[in-house]
């Protein structure tokens, strides 16, 4: 067991960072695993791949919960903040685009889960974001409520795209808010707040077809998913604090260049794996 628990940590350490850069978490989990194999059955694992996503939720939550929380206290008395109320029905706006295609997604993992279309987004993605940079203007959007239901929709159809695996859902999101013309650090900001209802449901769907499934979970298999979240949690609380800080004096075009490296790699670890 204390061996399950210590890739659970490398998992959560994994997951807390990439799924908030715009790296692409799957593609590090899908190198990740080739090294750190489970003692746990198919149906858990890819549902840990997903619930795991709650502890990074949770750190989105607590950092941002004074913007966040659509209630306040004035003179004793309980008031409405209509600011925080608009941020929550863009939000919810570009959420929409999701649910239309969210029964897709297991089979967009059967079918799409692999070496070459991780490697593919990740290289295709890694181009756009130095493409996106290299013509960058003056950003017409530099502050969350300057956001319209219209950016909010269209940025919702480029979160769609992240059901391939390799994607990114925070790497489509900040490209699609970069070529409206949000600024970087407010791309960034709005990114995390539609990860709490697209990720948060995401979990609840798989831990509810994981429940249907008559799969047992086992004593350890509970131990792994919770440090797992917990760890999550911490390095997702750094994780965000660095990118907010880096936005505001750098570029994406590192993250550019990093998703090609990475790219380069998978499609090496796939040809070395495929002559074993």
């Amino acid at each position: 067991m204390f061996l399950e628990i210590i890739k659970a940590i490398l998992m959560g350490i994994v997951e807390g960072i990439t799924e908030w850069l715009p790296i692409s978490s799957t593609g590090h989990m899908i190198l990740l695993e080739q090294v750190v194999k489970f003692n746990a059955s198919e149906e858990f694992m890819s549902m840990f791949r997903v619930v795991i996503q709650l502890g990074a939720i949770l750190a989105v939550v607590v950092l941002f919960w004074g913007r966040l929380w659509p209630f306040g206290l004035r003179h004793g008395c309980v008031i409405s903040k209509p600011s925080v109320w608009q941020l929550w029905f863009k939000v919810v706006a570009a959420t929409l685009p999701v649910l239309v295609i969210s029964p897709l997604d297991d089979w967009m993992e059967a079918h799409f889960y692999n070496y070459i279309t991780v490697a593919a987004m990740l290289i295709l993605y890694g181009v756009l974001f130095l493409v996106v940079e290299s013509r960058r203007t003056a950003p017409r959007v530099t502050h969350l409520e300057q956001i319209t239901y219209r950016d909010a929709l269209i940025i919702g159809v480029w979160q769609m795209l992240a059901i391939i695996p390799g994607t990114s859902r925070s790497g489509a999101t900040i490209v699609g808010g970069l070529l409206l013309g949000l600024s970087r650090a407010c791309v960034a900001e709005f990114t995390f707040y539609l990860a709490i209802p697209v990720m948060a449901g995401a979990s609840l769907l798989k831990v509810l077809k994981f429940a249907v499934s008559g799969v047992t979970i086992t004593g350890t298999e509970v131990a792994v998913l919770a440090v797992g979240c917990v760890v999550a949690f911490v390095v997702s609380l750094a994780a965000i604090r660095f990118l907010m800080d880096y936005v505001k004096r750098h570029n994406f075009t590192f993250f550019g260049i990093y998703r090609i490296a990475l790219g380069l790699v998978v499609l090496a670890v796939a040809a070395v794996s495929a002559m074993v």
